[in-house]
């Protein structure tokens, strides 16, 4: 998993609540177990028309946000069902750090399992953030994980609470197997030890 400690990029608003799992990655794509290729998927039922067109109202559409790698949404980001590959997708996109209020509980895990940041902030704060990411080419917004702030483009800086655990995972590039695969020293020491002590295991 890419690691993750500073961030500047363009930010895109997403100005509404309620976005469920669903939203994100509809069931149509749904059919891959593979973590690649679902960026086009993303929001596509407001990226695109009946017909397939791209529909140019919508956000992530236009010119200025179409390598948006930080998403500034509404309240309750995420909820609906536990589908994994609504991080996926949004991380295909580009997308690695996702702002908002408030987050489903089971998005919010699956974003640190694969690399995204979820950042919850105030409404006040998140008031500020949108109108910064609703500025098109000039929308970009620094994240700084160690620091634990996000700076806007007028130098605005915004300070956000994370755990230390889940902030260890994240600068470290560390998901479920990766922070297995760190103790491997330990497991084969213990391995070897038990298969002496009981080789007839």
């Amino acid at each position: 998993m890419q690691p993750f400690t500073t961030l500047t990029g363009v930010a895109a608003p997403l100005d509404l609540i309620n976005v469920d799992t669903d939203m994100i990655i509809p069931k149509d794509y749904l059919k891959t177990i593979k973590r690649t290729g679902l960026g086009k998927g993303l929001l596509a039922e407001m990226r695109y028309r009946d017909d397939g067109s791209e529909n140019p109202d919508f956000v992530l559409n236009k010119p200025a946000y179409r390598k948006a790698q930080i998403l500034v949404a509404g309240d309750n980001f995420g909820c609906g069902s536990s589908r994994e590959h609504a991080p996926w997708a949004l991380l295909d996109f580009g997308i690695r750090c996702v702002i908002s209020t408030s987050f489903a509980d089971i998005f919010y895990n699956n974003c640190f399992k694969n690399g995204i940041l979820p950042i919850t902030v105030s409404k006040d704060d998140l008031h500020k953030l949108m109108d910064d990411a609703s500025r098109g080419a000039n929308a970009t917004i620094s994240i700084d994980l160690p620091a634990q702030e996000i700076r806007g483009p007028d130098g605005g800086v915004v300070k956000f609470e994370i755990d230390a655990f889940r902030k260890h995972l994240l600068l470290n590039g560390l998901d479920d197997i990766g922070l297995t695969m760190a103790k491997a020293p330990a497991i084969a020491t213990y391995e070897e030890t038990a298969g002496a002590a009981r080789p007839w295991v």
